[in-house]
Order: C-alpha cells, then structure tokens, then sequence
C-alpha cells in the first residue's frame, strides 16, 4: 500500500481542468391576489423561461439549476434548485391569493440559494424577482416588520457572482427597489395594466437571461446592468475591444429632418432615402436609431455609433447583440439613456415610419 508520491511518476497527465459553469436561477414570484388577472400568463411565462433555459443550456454546455419561490401573505418554495432539463410546469403550483412580502421572499430566497453547494465548479447566482405591487407584509421570525435596510444589507453584501434584478410596476415601486439595494440597472417596468404586460416580462427576462449566459460563456461571474443598453453594456471599452470600426466611405449618417417635418410627422424610410436624400434605397441597408421600444427580430443586423465622432462600429458575427444581451428572438425592448453611444436596427421594411429629429444609418 503507498500513499503519496515517492519521488517517481504520480501517473497523472499535467492536463488543466476547466471548471464547469454551474448556473443557480431562481424566479421569485408575486402571488398576491392583485396578480390573479395574470395568473395564466405568468405560468405560460415561467414555462418558456426554463424552455428557453434549458435549450441554451445545452447549447452552450453551462449546467443550469433552477428555483421558484412565491409570496404572498407567507414565502413558498415551490422547485429548489432542481435541474433544468427536469423541470415540471408551475401550472398546478401558482394560484394567487392575499398581500406582498417582497421583502420576506427576496431575503428566504437568497438566503436558500446561499446554502447551495458550491464545493466544485465555477458557481454563479441569477434571481428575477416579479412584482406588479409593493411590499405590504413581510415580517421576521419574531412576528416584527422586516425594515428595507435588512435587504439592502443583504443584496449589497453579495460577492460578485451574485446577480439579483427586479420587475416591478412604476417609477415609486423602481426607486423602492433601488433603495432595497437592486442595482438600478438591474430593475425595469413592466405594464401591468395591460394584458400583455406579461408577456413582454418574459421578453426582457429572456433578454437579461441570454446577456448573463453569454457573459457566464466569457468568464463574467455576475452582472449590476442586466436590463441595461446604457454605458455599463455599451461603452468605449466594449465598442472597441469587440467590434469593427467601419471606413469613413462605407456608409452615411443622416439627420431625419425633411422639410415641413414635426415631432408627430411620419417619415416613411423609402420615401426620405429617395425623396430628400437622393439616394437609391436598398432594403436591408438602411438603419434606424434605437431611441423608444422596438421590437428587434433575431434576422436584424446592428451598429454602434459613437455619438461624438460619428464612427460607426460593426460585428462580424453577432456581437452587437451578445454586447446587449438580445436572444436569437424577436424581443420588444426599449433602449436605455446613453451618453456616448447609439444603437441602430436594420429595417427590413421600405414602409417603415423614422423617428424625426435622430438619425438614420446607409450603408454604401
């Protein structure tokens, strides 16, 4: 019997092990009674997220762990950490009723999470917590209210693979979360009055999902702007290092101005490029500017403009995109603020209406 190595051949190859991504998702879910007009659709949404999980998870070889927790009067964890590829429908598991302990259900859920085995692998940590409401009923083991500033402790205390965002329902409800110490990147709205308000929560979540995969994919452990297009995603230091800059004559930018235009006016893109351009219009050449909500198909191309300079930064793949964290599907986003950078969308449609007063983008 030896132990140890007696000064010959461990009998072991100098190979260097990568250690696996392991990625811990949890959804944290409002099942207050306000949330009862949205039941359905936050099942149907829940559903497509592991769907969608699960699929890019083998495609990009990162294992995935999944958590769902719904609160209410008290916190309930419905699925822990339990594989993706396996995961049931939450459809017989959500059924709304009473108030809203966000903040009971933010800490129990960070607190599970935070007693997951992490011995071997390269571990990070995603929770989406959804609300269409405010905190009203979250109380601590002694029956005591629990104060904003417990959360903001804990979420603040985070190492730097801990990612924790937040959907919520107005501005007062956003800067509520801020305070709860959500980065503010890491918090959007979303419509709850309207009935498909849910539906573009699952939008954006795939959205920030697929920007954490694909920082997880090189080597980022944890994000603070995962709903963000503004200067933490887009800023000199990623144009730069990631895409191509064009040559001053392969393309033009040009101001939406045409004579007689106002804010209300519709610029039709063919009409402007021909009509007061002087141009040949050419489908698929022709961007716009990202400055409201769009919906931006997987089969679009997009740029960068660097607001001062004008240059204009290209892919030679699919980098753009990746940079802001858009899916290979179609996703209604807004863009965000941005001082120093401007996204722009191919248009694929000759009728499409431009925005007056930003720019338009020709490749020549």
């Amino acid at each position: 019997m030896g132990y140890g190595n007696r000064g010959g051949s461990t009998g072991r190859s100098n190979k260097v092990y990568k250690q696996r991504l392991v990625n811990h998702v949890a959804f944290v879910l409002d099942g207050s009674s306000s949330m009862d007009i949205h039941a359905a659709s936050v099942v149907k949404v829940v559903d497509a997220q592991t769907a969608y999980l699960a699929r890019r998870s083998k495609e990009m070889d990162q294992e995935t762990r999944v958590s769902v927790y719904v609160f209410a009067d008290e916190v309930e964890c419905l699925i822990y950490d339990t594989d993706v590829l396996r995961l049931p429908s939450i459809k017989d598991l959500y059924s709304p009723y009473g108030w809203t302990a966000l903040l009971a259900a933010t800490i129990k859920s960070q607190q599970d999470l935070a007693a997951t085995g992490t011995l071997y692998g390269e571990h990070s940590f995603l929770t989406f917590v959804i609300t269409d409401g405010k905190e009203n009923h979250s109380f601590d083991e002694r029956g005591r209210r629990i104060q904003p500033s417990v959360v903001n402790e804990l979420i603040t205390g985070q190492a730097d693979n801990w990612t924790v965002a937040a959907l919520v329902p107005d501005i007062l409800s956003k800067r509520d979360t801020i305070d709860y110490g959500f980065p503010k990147d890491n918090v959007a709205i979303w419509d709850t009055t309207s009935s498909a308000g849910m539906d573009e929560v699952g939008e954006v979540i795939t959205s920030a999902t697929e920007s954490f995969l694909q920082g997880r994919a090189s080597g980022v452990r944890g994000s603070r702007s995962i709903f963000s297009t503004g200067s933490d995603a887009v800023n000199a230091a990623t144009v730069k290092s990631t895409l191509v800059p064009l040559a001053g004559d392969k393309y033009r930018l040009i101001p939406v101005m045409p004579e007689g235009v106002t804010k209300d006016s519709k610029v039709r893109v063919d009409k402007f490029i021909k009509d007061d351009c002087g141009m040949k219009f050419q489908l698929g050449r022709v961007y716009y500017q990202w400055n409201k909500r769009e919906k931006v198909q997987p089969h679009k191309q997009l740029a960068v403009v660097e607001k001062k300079t004008d240059k204009v930064y290209v892919g030679t793949q699919d980098e753009v995109r990746a940079m802001i964290g858009l899916p290979d599907m179609t996703v209604s986003q807004k863009a965000d603020p941005n001082p120093d950078f401007d996204i722009f969308v191919q248009s694929t449609a000759p009728n499409r209406n431009l925005v007056p007063y930003t720019k338009v983008l020709v490749m020549l």
